[in-house]
């Protein structure tokens, strides 16, 4: 007995006595093993220990028992302080044997102080925890053989993999909703300060997962990589998470997954990657890498599910075309069998943007293709890319996965060489969430639904793309990042104004906030700064005031708020106020021939052809009431006619309102017939907002303007006449648009003296001069302002 003590003690130390060897030195000339060579020394000290103790012990190769190793020992990526995972399976041979030898086994690694997770089954109970218990499952596809009757750990190891793919499709659900639970949990380690390296999203659990997907040969174990992919594809994204994990280890001196900050910066001087920024970087484009495999693979492996029953004889998918040479195909975005990629460079961008806008992933093999096959674009860029460019900008939250998907790919980095120097950039302060690279990308999603705000959407999203390109580099980013948006701006085949404007807003993208929060408002040098420098241009200040707001809300939570909005809000006021440029709407003069028939009195509709084929003129004169603006444009509405522009005006007692209209379909009616319509609503005997309210029901609410893309947009501004200020929307169309409006306002007692209202495309921009005499106050414009979105499209709301 005292024999068999000192054995399992002498066993103990020695191993101690390894180990700390190992971790506090190395080899002799060598006194530090890399991460790496760590891992495997570690592997080759537990084998050997294994092995040695198993020989003592009798477990050889015909004696019935053997040694598996499962999790780190299996997978041959032994961490100093990771758990041990050791089966003892047995071929029904005596349970006092069994006892004996799985005590002898045990004991010297429990006096080691060796976290030991150990089980001792026979092949058929192994067989059935995995078939009960997913996890133990997966732990038992990554099982290797270590010492014994190496027969039984095949017939162990065969036998789980084979129920691993024959019950796959039972099981995937289930796998799927585990390791979304895990990312609930633990978040995603390429944006989070102290990532979890095992469990988070983009982590070393997710590797496992993609090998038992592979296992279950649903998909390979690469998905969607190629070779030349940013940073050095899947193999270094692993070895790069599990280097991180050793030397946490190391500097922890215990298990540890959680990365803490002030570990940071001894781990990568060990790694040699530098301090906890370049650590940071190099964990953001591992695990992004990881987390795109981990969709593409989970996506593909749902695809190759096998299908059972009547889910049989289902047809095959069909290809619904998308765009020119792009197709929806089993749920994904793919070329078309015609699709000739080395002739056709804008395929990249056509494909990302049809799968932005549809919300479909593309298909890692189309992606492939692109990156193999696709040319380089000519400079400038043909004007069908920009176009395809700016609708993929445009599309919101569904540009962020499209361009990862690109980036993760190396074809962004194609399009914009520039992006390498911030992709995985991490942030240098606290308030911002993602690294640079992302950043900017939500931003451009921000910017997309703020697009009604500015003239010029397509430079907005541009901006909100490129306005911290210049990170990263020597010297302010705002400078760099103005040269840089030049040399882009000419690239992509812009318009030389348009390319200065685009540069000035990366170069003055934080003089707002800056300002508005640093400097005194009421000073008129303060004003007057910010006005030279952006060369009195109102079309660039107001580019910059929505991307200030767009930036904010895309930098982290907290960060846009009520004050910061209202401070910003009052320096554009000021500044527009000042700039000579001011474009305020102004009313339209009054033919001569109309004054007179306003004149005679009594209500006058007039219908002539317009400039364009398809546009007439409308000219409706009547007594001036408040409700008047709005029965026109209802009576109009009613008839199918579309307003795509109008100016309204009062000369005496009578209004004078003039509507270039399009008729939706067919010939316009007869004025007579309007002027009928007109007589009536305005004499109460027809009811314009219920009609209307019934023609857009029928329409099916959506297909009739019932949503919008982008919040609607309302902006105020003084005029030189005492109680006048102008009201400007901006927000997408709707049946009866205008009228409506023209009815809130009228209920709001605000009279309306002109107005001008354009139509471009699905989006109006109207502008209404309102009289409130002494009742300019804020809670009177409130009220109007509330009234007047009551009526307008809502934003889309999302769906799951």
């Amino acid at each position: 007995m005292t024999e068999a003590v000192n054995s399992k003690s002498n066993a103990a130390a020695d191993l101690v006595r390894a180990r700390s060897h190992l971790l506090d030195g190395g080899l002799p000339g060598n006194p530090r093993l890399d991460a790496e060579s760590l891992r495997q020394a570690m592997v080759d000290l537990f084998e050997f220990w294994l092995t040695s103790k198993a020989a003592e012990l009798g477990i050889t190769a015909d004696s019935g028992l053997a040694v598996l190793a499962v999790g780190g020992l299996g997978r041959q990526e032994m961490l100093p302080y990771s758990d041990l995972d050791l089966v003892l399976l047995h071929d029904d041979i005596d349970p006092a044997r069994v006892a004996e030898v799985a005590d002898q086994l045990w004991y010297p690694l429990w006096d080691a102080h060796i976290k030991l997770d150990h089980s001792v089954r026979t092949v058929p109970q192994a067989l059935q925890v995995a078939a009960d218990d997913l996890i133990a499952a997966l732990g038992m596809l990554e099982s290797r053989h270590i010492v014994g009757a190496e027969d039984l750990s095949n017939l162990l190891i065969g036998g789980v993999r084979r129920e691993w793919r024959s019950g796959i499709r039972t099981r995937f659900d289930e796998l799927i909703a585990q390791a979304e639970a895990r990312w609930e949990r633990s978040g995603e380690i390429a944006h989070r300060a102290e990532p979890d390296l095992k469990n988070g999203r983009g982590g070393l659990r997710d590797m496992q997962l993609l090998d038992a997907l592979a296992l279950a040969q649903l998909t390979d174990a690469m998905p969607g990589l190629g070779p030349d992919v940013p940073g050095g594809g899947l193999p270094q994204a692993r070895r790069r998470l599990l280097d991180v994990r050793t030397e946490l280890h190391r500097v922890a001196r215990r298990s540890r997954d959680q990365l803490r900050a002030q570990d940071a910066d001894e781990i990568g001087a060990a790694l040699r990657i530098g301090d906890r920024f370049d650590l940071a970087r190099t964990l953001s484009d591992s695990a992004r890498t990881v987390s795109y495999s981990v969709d593409v693979g989970l996506r593909t492996a749902a695809n190759a599910l096998p299908r059972r029953g009547l889910a049989r004889l289902r047809r095959m998918p069909v290809r619904r075309p998308l765009d020119e040479g792009v197709v929806e195909h089993a749920g994904e975005v793919v070329l078309a069998r015609d699709a000739r990629p080395r002739r056709d460079p804008g395929l990249i961008l056509r494909v990302a943007a049809a799968s932005a806008q549809t919300g479909l992933p593309m298909s890692a093999t189309t992606l492939n293709r692109l990156s193999e096959d696709a040319p380089e674009f000519r400079e400038p860029w043909p004007k069908d890319a920009l176009n395809d460019l700016l609708v993929l900008l445009g599309a919101g939250r569904g540009a962020i996965d499209a361009i990862e998907a690109l980036d993760r790919t190396g074809l962004w980095g194609r399009l914009f060489p520039e992006w390498g120097v911030v992709r995985d950039l991490p942030p240098r302060d606290v308030l911002h969430t993602w690294t640079v690279d992302r950043h900017l990308v939500e931003t451009v999603a921000y910017a997309g639904a703020l697009s009604t705000r500015v003239a010029r959407p397509d430079l907005l999203v541009l901006g909100a793309l490129l306005h911290d390109i210049g990170k990263g580099r020597a010297g302010d980013h705002s400078i760099v990042g103005a040269d840089l948006a030049t040399h882009i701006g000419q690239r992509l085949g812009l318009w030389p104004s348009d390319v200065r404007t685009l540069s000035a807003v990366v170069r003055h993208h934080l003089l707002l906030s800056d300002i508005a929060t640093r400097r005194d408002l009421s000073d008129p040098d303060t004003v007057q700064h910010v006005v030279d420098a952006l060369g009195g241009e109102p079309q660039l200040l107001e580019l910059l005031h929505t991307l200030a707001e767009a930036d904010s809300l895309a930098t982290g939570p907290g960060v846009w708020g009520d004050w910061k909005a209202a401070l910003i809000g009052e320096l554009v006021r000021r500044c527009r106020l000042v700039m000579a440029g001011d474009e305020l709407p102004t009313p339209e003069p009054i033919a001569s021939e109309l004054i007179a028939k306003a004149a005679a009195g009594g209500v006058y509709v007039d219908l002539k052809p317009g400039e364009s084929k398809h546009t007439y003129t409308v000219t409706v004169i009547a007594p001036d009431s408040p409700g008047l603006l709005s029965d026109a444009a209802g009576v109009l509405a009613l008839h199918s006619l579309r307003v795509l522009s109008a100016a309204l005006g009062v000369e005496g007692a009578s209004a004078v309102d003039t509507f270039v209209v399009a008729p939706i379909f067919g010939d316009p009616p007869d004025a007579g017939l309007l002027r009928q319509e007109l007589i009536r609503a305005t004499t109460g005997h027809l009811d314009v907002a219920a009609v209307l309210a019934e023609r857009e029901r029928a329409a099916g609410g959506v297909g009739a303007g019932r949503y919008a893309r982008a919040q609607p947009r309302v902006l105020w501004s003084g005029t030189s006449v005492p109680g006048q200020v102008i009201l400007e929307l901006r927000v997408g169309d709707r049946i009866g648009l205008l009228s409506r409006l023209a009815a809130a306002l009228a209920g709001c007692g605000a009279d309306v003296r002109w107005a001008k209202v354009v139509t471009m495309g699905s989006a109006v921009v109207d502008s209404f001069c309102l009289d409130l005499g002494a009742d300019d106050t804020s809670v009177r414009r409130d009220a109007i302002e509330k009234a007047i979105l009551a009526v307008v499209p809502r934003v889309e709301p999302k769906t799951s």
